[in-house]
């Protein structure tokens, strides 16, 4: 019997990462809850070993049921019925198996019937799951949504819907509208106060709302009459017990196809406020749209491992020439850069993760007592790298798992266009991973503060020094010295940019400063794994960094070489046209 992760020591392996013993102290809260709950950890060793049990029973699920049913889901997909969205019958396996695992409302408190899981140990689910069935890892992921609500709503609103998530019922967040996707402060579904009926009521449409026809939804709309920009919108929960919205069409895709993508029609829906009016974008879907990214980062290592795993498996039984194919040097090369990417990005996902975890369990004891001035400090630190290093994650981690599909359907040569092979599946699924929750553009915009003003770069210097005073092999060390070579490079290239002194030229150029910050934080983190685990690490890291040296070197010689007035030959249109 397979299992995702017992065939995958490396997603183990991030249950060692050097916050996990901070980070199940603070949410474990002194492992308070074992006095109440018999499967509640007693310390951290306990804790470690539930989580692996977890992760186990969710590996299980994912290669026995998920993975199995992924074909059949793709091509039937969900279907309208009278206004009602209908899954793909193999969903509703996949939905009741995870449900009689344990497999929902995983990172909720125990008190309300929640696993009380760490964002790193619901981030390794989601890759497992993810690997199984993008489209699937969508529906089941999305009880994430829950934190927002969590963090956000009166506790009558958490009694009253956190269980029925950790039951298995299904969420969505109905953000986009036809006329605000990226631009949400655009978003014009109206809200309403119902003084007769004390609650507020809704009217509108929402437009690619994945697993839109959910049980609880949360929705942004502009509460406040007569505003047109993000301050007059607010957050509202939507249960589908009320009615009143009605599925007006579902998306024909070309990938994710388990996954319903639905356009709904709000008539007079009845909705409670969560939170308070006029925070909706600037605040609650700012954390809602931070915790999808890191799930999208997670979705997309999943399908980064599968699509290796499947050009791995063809190179080693395709025969040409009269030799097998993963002997050819162009397919070799091919194949170790996709499991360097794979490994740099699962990594750089962890690390993120770890730092969510650390202040969003600190913000959460403070909703308890006073945090102490030293806890206070910590929060702020590890908000701020939680912040800067998010988008990176998301972008670069979505912009692999292209690329790895894409390899993997070279690998098979001909084959790999046929749709009876998995990696065309891989391949249309993986599309969508770069453009939703934020397109890489839009995770550049998100990021590049945090490169320009020096965060970044600081982070990437204390990150060398603390792995130089680390025992580090010959190898290792050799690369460390590599990574090293290129940060006064990058620190060039950064000056360079902000010595043009023009706005138009620091947004043409900062994706350049984006995907090689990324490459040197992703380097030095593989450095450390390949320290740690030279058996599961040590070829990608000596891959990697070869990688980002080429794509650093190249990028700062582009920087280096440009001028605003070569501006003109990259517009599509002249600004007189664009006008």
């Amino acid at each position: 019997m397979a299992n995702y992760y017992s065939d995958h020591p490396e997603i183990g392996f991030y249950l060692n990462h050097p916050l996990m013993a901070r980070i199940v102290e603070l949410k474990e809260k002194g492992f308070a809850d074992a006095k109440e709950y018999d499967y509640a950890p007693v310390d951290l060793g306990d804790a470690i070993e539930n989580y692996k049990q977890i992760l186990d029973i969710t590996g299980d699920v994912a290669a026995n049921i998920i993975e199995p049913n992924s074909e059949s889901v793709d091509l039937e997909g969900p279907h309208l019925e009278n206004g009602r969205m209908i899954y793909a019958s193999k969903t509703y396996e996949n939905i009741d198996a995870t449900r009689k695992a344990g497999l929902w409302g995983v990172s909720m408190p125990r008190r309300y019937g929640g696993l009380n899981l760490p964002n790193t140990v619901f981030s390794m689910l989601s890759e497992m799951i993810s690997s199984a069935d993008a489209g699937f890892q969508n529906i089941w992921s999305l009880q994430s949504c829950i934190d927002t609500l969590y963090e956000f709503g009166s506790e009558e609103q958490r009694q009253k819907y956190i269980p029925r998530v950790c039951a298995g019922e299904g969420m969505s967040m109905d953000l986009t509208e036809p006329d605000a996707g990226s631009d949400l402060q655009r978003v014009m579904l109206k809200a309403t106060f119902d003084e007769k009926e004390n609650c507020w009521r809704l009217n509108g449409v929402k437009r690619f709302i994945t697993n839109g026809d959910s049980d609880i939804h949360l929705v942004l709309a502009r509460s406040e009459e007569g505003t047109k920009d993000g301050r007059g919108l607010s957050m509202f929960i939507y249960d589908k017990r009320q009615g009143g919205v009605d599925v007006r069409h579902i998306e024909h895709k070309l990938g994710i196809h388990g996954s319903p993508t639905c356009e709904l029609t709000y008539k007079n829906a009845k909705a409670e406020l969560c939170g308070s009016t006029r925070l909706g974008l600037i605040k609650y879907v700012m954390a809602l749209m931070n915790g999808a990214r890191l799930g999208i980062a997670a979705q997309s290592v999943g399908v980064e491992q599968e699509a290796y795993n499947e050009g791995l498996a063809y190179a080693k039984e395709r025969q040409q020439f009269g030799d097998k194919i993963i002997n050819f040097p162009a397919v070799y090369d091919m194949l170790s850069r996709m499991k360097a990417k794979l490994d740099a990005g699962r990594s750089l996902l962890y690390e993120t993760a770890a730092y969510v975890d650390i202040y969003k369990c600190l913000e959460d004891i403070e909703r308890d007592r006073k945090l102490t001035p030293e806890e206070k400090q910590e929060l702020k630190k590890y908000q701020r790298l939680a912040d800067a290093f998010t988008p990176l994650a998301k972008g670069m981690n979505s912009e692999y798992a292209n690329q790895n599909a894409y390899d993997a359907i070279s690998i098979h040569g001909g084959s790999g266009f046929i749709m009876e092979y998995k990696s065309q599946r891989l391949f249309r699924d993986a599309r969508i991973f770069s453009i939703y929750e934020g397109t890489t553009q839009l995770q550049v915009v998100a990021a590049i503060r945090y490169i320009t003003n020096g965060t970044m770069l600081n982070n990437i210097k204390e990150m060398a020094a603390e792995l130089k005073n680390s025992q580090l092999s010959t190898l290792n060390s050799q690369l460390l010295e590599r990574v090293e070579r290129l940060i006064p490079v990058y620190e060039e290239a950064l000056a360079a940019v902000k010595a043009l002194d023009n706005q138009e030229a620091h947004d043409f150029l900062a994706r350049r400063l984006y995907d090689m910050t990324a490459e040197l934080v992703m380097s030095l983190l593989i450095i450390r794994d390949a320290s740690k685990a030279p058996e599961l690490f040590k070829k990608s890291a000596n891959v990697y960094v070869r990688m980002a040296e080429e794509d650093v070197l190249g990028k700062a010689a582009y920087i280096k070489n440009f001028r605003v007035e070569d501006l003109e030959s990259f517009r599509a249109a002249s600004k007189e046209e664009a006008c």
